[in-house]
């Protein structure tokens, strides 16, 4: 299948390849990960998890590395660490952006 490129990501996408980063995890570590992080202010569902896993395999941006029973396990690809990074990166152009704003 052709890979989908993601060009912004929304918040709960940024957060799940923020939880990859440091190690490979499953879907209930990723929600907790990301409930955790942003201190319960983003909940993500399983619905909208799986939704999210599911197009980050297409565009390759993570990997199922494991499967038990139905516990599967993801990590980031090389791929997936620059999406995060650009995202990133795109998150404090806007912020400075808002800073140059309000010192005008």
């Amino acid at each position: 299948m052709a890979k989908e490129t993601l060009e912004i990501l929304t918040e709960s996408m940024f957060y799940v390849l923020m939880a990859l980063l440091k190690q490979p995890k499953c879907g209930t570590e990723i929600a907790q990960f990301v409930l955790e992080k942003t201190r319960k202010r983003v909940e993500i569902g399983p619905g909208t998890l799986y939704t999210i896993l599911s197009k980050f395999e297409q565009s390759e941006y993570i990997e199922e590395i494991a499967v038990e029973g139905r516990k599967r396990t993801y990590q980031i690809t090389d791929i997936g660490k620059k999406a995060y990074v650009k995202e990133k990166s795109r998150l404090y152009q806007m912020l400075d952006d808002a800073a140059a704003e309000e010192m005008s």
